[in-house]
């Protein structure tokens, strides 16, 4: 079911009408209209496409998912996609939520493509700043934008804390490299498809922010210019973010590498150590002749020697550090 709203001379007027009734509160001027579909299907498309005289390819772009953060222009109307994006911090998944808005002079329609994107954040957001409602649905984009790049900020900051832990894992004494490994390619891959989101809103914005095309008014101006500070820090956060995640991996490769050194440092050192009784004993189960044969002394000698060579390379290891 559509939720609709009518603001007349930036005061909210009615709420929750039918949509059919939109054309007759646009025949006035002074009212500016506010439709919310969410999962809709061909038809509920259609009705609101023919009140509105919205352009086709438009229409089809809203009916299609998965379509690219982007702002189209149309003789009587914009077109703009967006999306939403929440980490869920146990699996380092990122769950994106699509929203499509038509914007006219006088309207703002938007099409969510799932229950999960946060409209009731946009309207308590409008409800927070009823001075504004004047500008009508430059107002209502504001609005609109600012929610969605919020939860760009929000998820951005997430994945920093996110990392932060993954860099006390990283030089904890006792090693984590699985853990590691697979976090890390959970994030990357986060990172990844929320670059793509931010990017392209960059762009949006910005054209919206164009004086030549007058979409926006100087009175709504420094609030679009807010938006854009958040989306350009949200975009160079995403980029060092990305940095960091390879260099976190980078970084682990490296310790496994110092410590399998570490690791056969003292296995070699060991292996000297056990050599030498090895060699001694070998030498003395000869079947021939030699010093000591024979005699008691022989054996006392072997031990000592065994003992001895073996205390002296465990001190020369330890004082190397091999051990």
């Amino acid at each position: 079911m559509a939720r609709t709203r009518v603001y007349r001379n930036g005061v909210l007027e009615a709420e929750d009408f039918p949509v059919e009734q939109v054309s007759d509160y646009l025949e006035d001027p002074s009212t500016v209209v506010w439709v919310d579909v969410c999962e809709p299907d061909a038809d509920d498309i259609a009705a609101i496409a023919e009140e509105l005289q919205l352009h086709t390819l438009a229409v089809e772009d809203a009916v299609a998912e998965h379509q690219r953060p982007k702002l189209d222009r149309y003789r009587t109307h914009l077109f703009a996609t967006g999306y939403a994006v929440r980490l869920d911090p146990k699996s380092g998944r990122l769950a994106q939520a699509e929203v499509d808005a038509f914007i006219t002079k006088q309207a703002l329609v938007t099409v969510r493509k799932s229950e999960s994107f946060p409209i009731e954040d946009v309207v308590a957001r409008w409800d927070a700043s009823p001075d504004l409602a004047k500008h009508g649905t430059e107002f209502l984009l504001y609005g609109l934008l600012d929610v969605i790049v919020d939860t760009h900020f929000t998820a951005v900051e997430s994945l920093d804390d996110e990392i932060e832990g993954l860099e006390d894992m990283l030089f904890d004494e006792k090693p984590h490299n699985q853990e590691v490994q697979r976090r890390s390619f959970e994030l990357r891959k986060s990172l990844v498809l929320l670059r793509r989101v931010v990017l392209p809103m960059r762009e949006v914005v910005n054209a919206l922010m164009r004086r030549d095309l007058g979409v926006i008014d100087e009175g709504m101006m420094p609030y679009y210019q807010d938006v854009y500070d958040h989306v350009l820090r949200a975009t160079e956060w995403t980029e060092s973010l990305r940095d960091l995640v390879t260099t976190i991996l980078e970084t682990n490769m490296t310790i496994r590498g110092n410590r399998l050194n570490s690791i056969m440092k003292k296995v070699t050192s060991w292996a000297a150590i056990i050599a030498v009784p090895t060699a001694i004993t070998g030498f003395y189960g000869q079947n021939v002749p030699y010093p000591g044969f024979g005699h008691v002394a022989g054996f006392w000698m072997s031990t000592a020697l065994i003992v001895g060579i073996s205390t002296i390379l465990y001190i020369v290891f330890r004082l190397q550090d091999w051990l």
